[in-house]
């Protein structure tokens, strides 16, 4: 079987708009969470979201091109055009190089935009760009376009659980051949007026208005979670393929595990089965030693159910030694990407094992006794780690887990 590694990353979210300035926001505790300026609130329990800040489109796209891509493709883009830039791949084979790239829903702001010209100015009004725009594979197929890659291309739509699966999958269809090289991730644009009415009105978010008590992930004060928006992507790369023309190697990918829960639309599994099963299928095919110190960047969402019962899976997952293992939640800081978290996250991962410092779960003031892990409250912190996990759960019970290795 072929190993599997990271060679590029890119970024847009709430903390920065390129690997760097992400990171170091990150290890310093910036919250990137703040006051809704996407739309009018005032009728609006939720007041707050993780918006990107200062996102310049025009330094990927033309202006033809921005009017025709939804602000998620735009995300999609100007990632993997960082991801691809920092991996230095160029002299590839078009057909086996890979796109894939998830959303949990699309193109929301086209959606939303359309649909208000329908009902206001008829159907002639509709623009003949709403379906392509709309669409959530057209993130994976426009990327294709851009790097003329004619390999297997996949959009994955598993709600949060979107761009650990489309990773994952990347991961499995480099190791067994079919690819050199893959581009995969996910990007969300849904600080929109429908989805942030529909998320509380389900229940999911926290209606806090202040951003810095709004993402509170293992605290006994959480509330929901804070929706955000941007975009992750990774080049993953068959090791010899990058070793051959000198590539930086960032981390390893080694273990996925993916599971279903089975049993309700959005509430986990009370006894966390599925979770700790993906949790437990990363860890055996990556062959990770049980003495090997490892850190995970846990799913973490700030809601009731889910931090208790990711508690429980990575217990029940690694057993004792799940309190010798750092745990944090970004999304404090991030807030939820919905289908950009997971990858965004598992950058997270490969940064930590590169640079030996975690980052923090910031706002973990009054922690939740169900909650009694190690999950790095307040400030960063040095670390010997060798290996980490990346959590992420969805929305009709999807669970996924990626295992990474340090370079």
């Amino acid at each position: 079987m072929n190993r599997v590694v990271i060679t590029g990353m890119g970024i847009v979210s709430p903390v920065g708009n390129d690997v760097e300035t992400f990171w170091n926001s990150l290890i310093s505790g910036t919250c990137g969470i703040g006051p809704i300026t996407h739309f009018d609130t005032t009728d609006f329990k939720v007041k707050v979201a993780a918006e990107t800040k200062d996102f310049e489109a025009e330094k990927y796209l033309s202006k033809s091109e921005i009017r025709k891509n939804d602000l998620f493709t735009q995300y999609a883009i100007a990632a993997a055009t960082q991801a691809m830039e920092s991996s230095g791949l160029k002299d590839y084979d078009p057909e086996r190089l890979g796109v894939y790239i998830g959303s949990g829903v699309g193109g929301m702001n086209t959606f939303e935009r359309e649909c208000r010209k329908l009902m206001e100015s008829g159907p002639k009004h509709v623009s003949p760009f709403f379906i392509p725009m709309m669409i959530a594979n057209i993130a994976a197929g426009s990327v294709a376009i851009r790097f003329g890659a004619r390999g297997p291309c996949l959009p994955i739509v598993t709600a949060c659980a979107t761009s650990t699966h489309t990773i994952g999958e990347a991961f499995r269809l480099i190791k067994h051949g079919y690819a050199d090289a893959v581009i995969a991730g996910g990007a969300e644009a849904t600080i929109t007026p429908l989805a942030v009415a529909g998320f509380t009105n389900c229940m999911a978010l926290s209606t806090r208005g202040d951003p810095l008590k709004s993402s509170l992930p293992f605290d006994l004060r959480r509330d929901g979670f804070v929706i955000g928006e941007g975009a992750g992507m990774v080049v993953l790369e068959e090791y010899n393929h990058a070793t051959a023309r000198g590539a930086h190697i960032y981390a390893e990918i080694c273990g996925y595990g993916n599971t279903c829960d089975a049993h309700h639309i959005t509430a986990p599994h009370p006894d966390a089965i599925g979770a700790a099963a993906a949790i437990s299928l990363a860890l055996k095919e990556s062959g990770i030693q049980e003495d090997t110190p490892i850190y995970i960047n846990a799913h973490g969402t700030g809601t009731s159910l889910n931090d208790k019962t990711e508690t429980l899976a990575i217990k029940k997952a690694l057993g004792d030694r799940a309190y010798k293992t750092p745990v944090s939640s970004t999304k404090s800081m991030t807030g939820h990407m919905l289908g950009a978290a997971g990858a965004v996250e598992a950058i997270v991962c490969a940064m930590a094992l590169s640079t030996g410092i975690i980052p923090p779960t910031i706002g973990l003031d009054e922690p939740d006794p169900e909650c009694d892990l190690d999950y790095v409250p307040h400030t960063a912190r040095r670390a010997d780690i060798q290996a980490a996990l990346s959590n992420s759960f969805g929305f009709g019970g999807h669970n996924g887990c990626i295992a990474i290795k340090k370079a």
